[in-house]
């Protein structure tokens, strides 16, 4: 048995080193513009640079990141097609949507994580809201329900709008998009109230005054928006959420391909350059030594969203 097994094991190093050659396909569960179709491409240009190979986008939106996410857990396991996971559209959506197509937990390799995006809380302006405070009174009562915008059902924005109604005391109206771009478009435009997501996307709206930001949702301040208070200083400890971002494969990746991805990843974001673009878009970096202390981390996010999923009795509708 330990020769055969030697044996599979060198008859896999030239499929590994052929693959080397060919381009890897990098799906982002959501439709381009938002802040992981921000993210990933930053990183897939600074990793396609240090693996010598084209790393090709696909935005698979939709399902708040299930579609993509179900791609790559069908993909061949040979290193050559990878997914931009985050908190949300890979582990907040196999909590709430009932009947997932894959194995969250054991149906992916892990190869590293990037870091986290805090979340902004955001309305628009016919909303007489500029902190959590007045935004619970307005909308408590309010008949029909405040509405509110997020990029899929069992993505980090949604779990984190019944966070903040649970908070609060009121009742919201989610619907529910192919992405952040879309939803984002139906804020600005005034048909729909509000919306939470990484700063990134908001900045243009903001500096235009046709979006408003009224928290942080955590404790720290976001660098790139360093003048608004968190969730923590209005009193409000309760709302905390944060977007995370990382690489996955599908599971029975070789460990080697996973390696080399893994050591891409980070020297792409210990480039000072690449760094600056990722701050400059909300990213806080927090890279992982190895691709198993990511998978550590992994299931401890299972484990505390599925507490929080729970007591918000968050499900897709």
């Amino acid at each position: 048995m330990i020769a055969r097994r030697a044996a599979l094991g060198l008859l896999a190093l030239p499929a590994v080193a052929q693959a080397q050659s060919r381009p890897i396909r990098l799906i982002i569960p959501f439709t381009a513009g938002g802040s992981n179709d921000i993210v990933g491409r930053i990183l897939a240009e600074g990793m396609s640079a240090r693996l010598g190979q084209p790393i090709v986008i696909e935005n698979r939106g939709g399902a708040g990141g299930i579609l993509g996410n179900d791609i790559v857990a069908k993909a061949a396991p040979d290193g050559l097609t990878i997914l931009l996971a985050g908190s949300g559209s890979f582990v907040i959506s196999s909590l709430v949507h009932p009947r997932v197509p894959y194995d969250v937990a054991n149906g992916f390799a892990p190869i590293g994580l990037l870091g986290a995006a805090p979340n902004v809380i955001a309305v628009h302006p016919s909303v007489p809201a500029r902190n959590l405070t007045e935004l619970g009174a307005y909308a408590r009562g309010k008949n029909p329900p405040l509405t509110f915008g997020t990029p899929g059902a069992g993505t980090t924005a949604h779990a984190l709008g019944a966070m903040i109604a649970l908070t609060l005391g009121f009742e919201l109206d989610a619907i529910h998009y192919r992405g952040t771009a879309p939803a984002l478009t139906d804020v600005v435009a005034g048909r729909v109230q509000m919306i939470t997501n990484a700063a990134a996307p908001f900045l243009p709206f903001l500096s235009a005054g046709t979006l408003r930001a009224i928290a942080i949702a955590g404790r720290q301040r976001a660098s790139i928006l360093p003048e608004l208070s968190t969730s923590f200083e209005q009193g409000f400890p309760q709302i905390d959420s944060a977007t995370w971002y990382g690489l996955v494969a599908p599971a029975g990746t070789p460990a080697e391909a996973t390696a080399r991805l893994h050591a891409a990843m980070n020297a792409t974001l210990a480039d000072p350059a690449v760094r600056s673009r990722l701050i400059e878009n909300g990213v806080e970096l927090e890279t992982s030594p190895t691709p198993a202390d990511f998978g550590r981390f992994l299931t401890a996010e299972r484990e505390r969203w599925a507490v929080i999923v729970q007591q918000a009795n968050l499900r897709a509708e």
